[in-house]
């Protein structure tokens, strides 16, 4: 943490400024990073969205515990960065949807078998508390496109068994822009009788009205601004934010430039807008990184998230919403889909619904 505190506050080099520009306005004031230390020791981020086993894949070697500098998440920046839970999002390949997502949840295991002290699994809201607890930080299988789950229930029950705790509905052929086919709507059924997170990420309106409607448990997205602030196709409308907010939902803000902007204060914006439309128990963090995503100036890795919400305190954010913000509506949420998985199950059994018992036939949005 020292090394972050001398970067926040780092002078400026002799000779710098020895060619100014003509646009250049005055430096942002210096922003003190320690009340958002403090807040980050007592309440971590949970990442609604990380990349990392797509990028591991690609590598013959790596070395998270000492530092990796081919990914951006590495254990020194995510203890740096006061990172306390991470979704590692599933990456398939097309041809192979279901045995892609099989051998990513393998190599998820492999991965946090292979650092015990900094990285544990965590399938459920308790679990992750337990993981927080004895200084690890918690590792939750998702999302994962919804092509892993192979349009079968029977699969998607195999892989919430071993692990698999989200899954996003966009580009499912169950789940188009005309909504959702019965066999989306016993999809959401299922997923809610499971426990499982449902992502609407890049779903279309006439999905996530349906979804909405159908799904019991709150749902996310795991990785969406503002489109009022940044036209970006995945990020939410006004409309969508505060159907998210009144479903008591989270909007998970990017730290993206092709979602938010290329500076911190572009992310900043965009959490204040969320927070503003869909309220405070409905925005959250999620990073990005290690997607193949350019990332804001100030966010460029794990480690940036003190300068973010010194940044927020600075705007006048209390800290019962920062709290929020980085740990609270995450949990929330994850209690909410397990509470309604509880109470599924003493409703009804796993549904035998095929596609093709449905496939043609698609519900209006109601």
């Amino acid at each position: 943490m020292a090394d972050l505190q001398d970067e926040l506050n780092a002078t400026t080099e002799a000779g710098e400024l020895d060619a100014p520009t003509e646009a250049a306005g005055p430096p942002p004031p210096e922003l003190d990073p320690a009340p958002a230390l403090d807040l980050l020791a007592q309440y971590p981020v949970a990442d609604g969205y990380c990349g990392l086993p797509g990028t591991l894949r690609t590598l013959p070697w790596y070395d998270l515990e000492l530092g990796e500098s081919a990914v951006e998440t590495d254990l020194p920046r995510l203890r740096t960065g006061g990172t306390g839970a991470l979704l590692w999002a599933l990456h398939i390949a097309d041809d192979r949807p279901v045995t892609s997502a099989l051998e990513q949840i393998d190599l998820v295991n492999s991965v946090v078998a292979r650092y015990p002290e900094g990285l544990r699994l965590a399938r459920s809201a308790s679990e992750t508390v337990d993981v927080r607890a004895h200084g690890r930080i918690a590792v939750i299988v998702g999302p994962a496109p919804a092509a892993a789950a192979g349009d079968s229930l029977g699969t998607l029950r195999a892989l919430h068994e071993l692990g698999l705790r989200a899954l996003t509905l966009g580009g499912a052929p169950w789940a188009s822009g005309d909504g959702l086919t019965r066999f989306g709507e016993e999809m959401i059924r299922e997923m809610n009788r499971l426990g499982m997170l449902i992502d609407l990420t890049g779903a279309s309106p006439a999905t996530a009205a349906r979804t909405f409607a159908v799904s019991k448990a709150p749902v996310v997205l795991t990785r969406s601004g503002a489109r009022a602030l940044n036209g970006h196709p995945d990020n939410a409308s006004d409309e969508l934010l505060a159907a998210l907010g009144a479903d008591r939902g989270l909007c998970l803000v990017p730290c993206s430039v092709a979602r938010t902007g290329p500076a911190l204060r572009d992310v900043a914006d965009h959490l204040d807008h969320v927070r503003r439309v869909a309220g405070p128990e409905s925005v959250g963090l999620s990073g990005m990184y290690d997607t193949g995503d350019a990332h804001p100036e100030g966010l460029t890795d794990t480690a940036g998230y003190p300068a973010l919400i010194a940044e927020l305190l600075d705007r006048g954010w209390p800290q019962s919403d920062l709290a929020l913000l980085t740990w609270g509506n995450v949990q929330r949420v994850l209690r909410g889909v397990e509470f309604t998985a509880r109470a599924a199950q003493r409703r009804r059994g796993p549904s035998t619904a095929t596609i093709q018992q449905s496939q043609s036939t698609r519900q209006a949005p109601g």
